[in-house]
């Protein structure tokens, strides 16, 4: 038995630092494509950004607009969301029903997940789209115990695909969100933590596995 574990986690280091790898050099490929695009932009600057404005919703805010769902819980304490979960790039403000949100339409860019501790709450659009490319995003309130946050930001900083930040909105001190998936934990050394995250970073329930978690929003 411990030699399976210890199998199946030297596997899992291995396909991370694999998708660490990767990210590194998708990061630098989107480098070069930003400085090509940044200069062909300066060239069409107007018909670009009408361009760019038409191909997305102008409304200044929105529901998700992908239709209604609800959680259900599974014997393991996670929250699956059932229901669709829009996944189109908007400009506009979402109104999500569920804090944090676990999916839906989201700003075409993304927040930085490659380990990223905040230590400010983010812009749940942001957030959302980093949740597309498989990250788990951490998140507590003033009610958590600092042990707790420290320990969970320690976590997050040596996981890639992963982000942390508070967010005061949300129900319990200490949540875990994944696309389409939630649970609320106990405390950082809550069992549950590791399961979550060897569960869903970059896990099944990933719309666009292996896609960037750098070159996005930082703080």
């Amino acid at each position: 038995m411990g030699s399976a574990k210890k199998s199946t986690t030297a596997a899992r280091k291995a396909r991370i630092e694999e998708m660490r790898r990767a990210e590194q050099a998708r990061a630098r490929r989107n480098r070069i494509l930003v400085i090509t695009a940044s200069v062909l932009a300066v060239a069409g600057l107007t018909a670009g950004t009408v361009a760019l404005v038409q191909s997305q919703s102008d409304d200044s805010t929105a529901a998700d607009g992908k239709g209604k769902g609800h959680f259900v819980t599974g014997s393991d304490g996670v929250r699956t969301w059932k229901g669709t979960l829009g996944r189109t790039h908007v400009v506009k403000t979402v109104n999500y029903p569920m804090e944090p949100p676990v999916g839906g339409d989201h700003n075409q860019v993304w927040m930085n997940c490659n380990g990223d501790v905040y230590t400010k709450a983010l812009n749940n659009m942001n957030a959302v789209h980093s949740l597309e490319h498989g990250a788990v995003w951490v998140t507590y309130t003033s009610k958590a115990k600092k042990a707790d946050v420290d320990a969970l930001a320690a976590k997050v900083r040596k996981t890639p695909y992963t982000l942390m930040s508070p967010d005061d909105k949300q129900k319990d001190p200490i949540m875990l969100s994944a696309w389409g998936h939630q649970r609320t934990v106990t405390s950082a050394t809550d069992p549950a933590v590791d399961k979550f995250f060897a569960k869903f970073v970059q896990g099944e329930q990933t719309p666009e596995p292996g896609a960037a978690c750098t070159g996005g929003l930082g703080q």
